[in-house]
């Protein structure tokens, strides 16, 4: 008879930490005071043993639901997707569950205000917004009555915590690369902060550092949901263009995908750069060259910003902005012309 594996005990994480059995409940139970280093000594313990909370006794307990609410803007996309799933696990490692709610990615503002007072009357103890359409102006009435972080865009509004990647890091290091590689003459799918306060910093940043190397930028402007026919069409209308900056991934990939159709060849005529480096668009087997966001990292990072905020507790930066890498890929090359 194969004998089950015994699942770790608050005892089994206190020997490992080397504390006592109630300082590690005072962690988990959020009740009393235990100092900074202890707490991250303990979670550590905890997940290198495999320890997890059991949401649903510490509830009966503390009369508390233990439960999160998080709305996402577009589960659909693997950004959003992605992000999602860490959120989860890393909210599962805290003992907390996690009830979600999703738009379409064509909710108007309106529609993801009201999403997010949905999640209040579900009896949250705290959100995680994670949209790039909703201003802060819409986010601050429930961060004022819940602790409230924003994940995975660049909020720096005074009474927000927030989780983000770097996003004029990446758009700068991408227009170095072309640049280094010697494209002088680049188009840009600049966005607009009203439609994707995400890719707006970014695309900005790009024509930016653009210009600052001596490049010469041709912006295109415009909605960018389902556009990418119009992009091709309008860059080559500049045969002196040789690189194409997209604001995403799947935005790289659709406007690859027209240009294809156009018999226009990635790298050889045109080079493209993507950004995200998330999901299935990261495979080796497209090659995009894009800034990779570590969204696990974004993730558990917003999970346990809001778990101290829940404790009493101050996260160690109000703002966190976590750097991103560049990926190299065959989409990029040195101009042909």
């Amino acid at each position: 008879m194969v004998e089950r594996s015994r699942n770790p005990t608050i005892i089994d994480v206190a020997n490992r930490a080397g504390v006592s059995k109630s300082v590690v409940s005072r962690v988990f139970s959020g009740r009393g005071s235990v100092k900074g280093e202890t707490r991250q000594r303990v979670l550590d313990a905890a997940e290198e043993i495999g320890y997890v909370v059991n949401a649903v006794a510490r509830a009966m307990v503390a009369h508390r639901t233990y439960t999160l609410g998080a709305f996402v803007r577009d589960a659909s996309t693997p950004f959003y997707g992605y992000l999602l799933t860490a959120m989860q696990e890393r909210a599962a490692f805290h003992g907390y569950r996690v009830v979600t709610a999703t738009g379409s990615g064509r909710f108007a503002v309106a529609d993801e205000y009201r999403a997010l007072e949905t999640l209040t009357m579900l009896q949250v103890e705290a959100l995680i917004v994670c949209s790039g359409a909703l201003p802060a102006a819409q986010i601050v009435p429930f961060a004022e009555r819940l602790p409230t972080v924003v994940a995975g865009r660049p909020e720096t509004h005074d009474s927000i915590t927030s989780v983000f990647c770097d996003e004029h890091e990446g758009g700068v290091a991408l227009a170095d690369h072309l640049v280094e590689l010697g494209h002088r003459n680049v188009a840009v799918i600049k966005v607009l902060a009203s439609e994707s306060i995400t890719m707006a910093p970014r695309t900005a940043a790009m024509v930016e550092r653009l210009r600052q190397r001596g490049a010469r930028v041709l912006e295109i402007h415009g909605p960018v949901r389902d556009a990418a026919g119009r992009w091709a069409t309008e860059i080559l209308r500049h045969p002196e263009i040789t690189a194409v900056m997209a604001p995403s991934d799947r935005h790289a990939v659709a406007l690859m995908e027209q240009l294809h159709l156009r018999n226009v060849a990635v790298p050889g005529d045109l080079s493209v750069t993507g950004y995200d480096g998330i999901g299935d668009l990261a495979t080796p087997l497209i090659g995009l060259t894009h800034w990779r966001q570590p969204i696990d990292l974004i993730g558990s990072r917003a999970v346990d910003a809001l778990v101290r905020l829940l404790d009493g507790e101050t996260p160690p930066d109000h703002h966190q902005a976590v750097s991103g890498s560049l990926v190299v890929g065959r989409t990029t090359a040195p101009p042909a012309r």
